[in-house]
């Protein structure tokens, strides 16, 4: 395995389409973990509790779960160029009109039509991306998990930046930077071929039917519910002003994009895909537990949400690549099934802190999202055999794309 991931090409040397798909995909993340440093200010400006403010993750997040299901639907029959500057479209519009909200639910509300914008554009651009590619399936995930890390890195650090001015700051931020990568994606992006086979509304839940995307879906939903704690609900314990949390979670992002691009493949390459998923993440659980166990010790706190940077950033590159190989199904179709399944936990987890924690305790949720983060170990586990059929067709994936890359001697 090593010898194929030394012979890999580089993803970063691609075509200028390429880069400007990558670079929407950075703003378009930083979706996630922009309103993180403003919870604490929206839910005190508008006199919301961190539960209703919670519902700005779960609104953008279960109905990205839920648009992902259309995705191939429409990108098939309107061809994948349009359906990303659909998708590009309805952030810009939403992001600013959650800015000029004046009231919570009305930006819950608009979270929402982010969302759908978000799942037309993340479907499409990781099948743009995997198409337009140079250097084979692997180099061109590394390349968008490099865009998912900096964009989540650079979200909370540029929320916590324009949350200090105003918490409407970051939703104006994104929709003007959305804009420019609208015009990139538009003027730089070549049209693509429309597919031969249209897709039907069904084709997700058709490909959910196969074992090994229903069980790398249901471990991704499990590592979501911890991943969307920690993310959601965090901020609230660590009383910290916008500009401070901006840089926690700007650390936290920087970890996340660093294992993705290096730390996932030599883990991979050293251990497999399997051996790689089950210590990272046990080990992405009991970072979990720390936070449970020192919710209100603000030092430690910071320190184990920072920390759990590297487990997602491992997990999002090496969960990406399985899914993609894990099933014959098409690769669109398979990442908005994917999709469906693991955002929906995303979605869920937030709220359900903020719920918990007025029925228990602020440790409680925490210790939950710990205890599903090893449940999908259990899951992982039942599909063992069909990891080890993953590797192979990766190995093959990258062979091929090494053997069709000129060396630099030819170049």
């Amino acid at each position: 395995m090593s010898g194929a991931h030394s012979g890999q090409a580089n993803p970063f040397k691609q075509p200028k389409a390429v880069f400007a798909v990558a670079f929407a995909c950075v703003v378009s993340f930083m979706g996630i973990g922009l309103v993180d440093p403003i919870l604490p200010a929206i839910s005190s400006e508008l006199h919301a509790s961190p539960s209703e403010v919670t519902l700005l993750f779960t609104s953008y997040l279960v109905v990205t779960a839920v648009a992902m299901l259309i995705t191939n639907f429409v990108s098939s029959r309107i061809g994948a160029k349009k359906t990303l500057i659909a998708g590009l479209i309805l952030i810009v519009v939403f992001a600013a009109a959650a800015g000029s909200s004046p009231d919570i639910a009305d930006i819950i509300a608009f979270r929402g039509g982010w969302g759908i914008g978000n799942a037309l554009f993340i479907a499409t651009s990781l099948a743009v991306i995997v198409a337009s590619a140079s250097g084979g399936m692997a180099g061109a995930i590394v390349l968008y998990e490099t865009a998912l890390g900096l964009g989540i890195a650079v979200g909370p650090l540029l929320g916590g930046t324009l949350g200090e001015i105003s918490w409407r700051g970051p939703f104006y931020g994104v929709s003007v930077l959305m804009a420019i990568a609208l015009i990139a994606t538009i003027t730089l992006v070549e049209k693509l071929p429309k597919p031969a086979k249209k897709t039907s509304l069904a084709a997700p839940f058709k490909a959910l039917k196969h074992r090994g995307l229903l069980t790398m879906s249901l471990t991704a939903l499990c590592y979501n519910w911890g991943f969307f704690t920690v993310l959601g609900y965090a901020p609230f314990p660590m009383s910290l002003k916008p500009i401070q949390l901006g840089l926690v979670f700007f650390a936290w992002g920087i970890l996340v994009a660093l294992f993705a691009v290096f730390g996932a493949p030599r883990l991979q390459a050293r251990l497999g895909i399997a051996k790689t998923m089950y210590v990272n993440l046990f080990l992405f659980s009991l970072c979990i537990f720390g936070i449970a166990i020192w919710t209100n010790d603000k030092l430690p706190l910071i320190i184990c949400t920072i920390l759990t940077g590297i487990f997602i950033g491992v997990n999002n590159t090496v969960t990406t690549q399985a899914v993609m190989t894990v099933s014959p199904v098409e690769r669109p179709v398979a990442s908005a099934a994917y999709s469906f399944v693991r955002f929906i936990g995303g979605g869920l987890a937030p709220y359900a802190a903020g719920r918990l924690v007025l029925a228990v305790n602020i440790h409680f949720p925490f210790y939950l999202g710990a205890a599903i983060v090893l449940v999908g170990i259990v899951v992982l586990a039942s599909g063992h055999k069909l990891l080890a059929h993953a590797e192979r067709a990766q190995a093959a994936d990258t062979a091929a794309a090494t053997a069709t890359t000129p060396s630099p001697a030819a170049r």
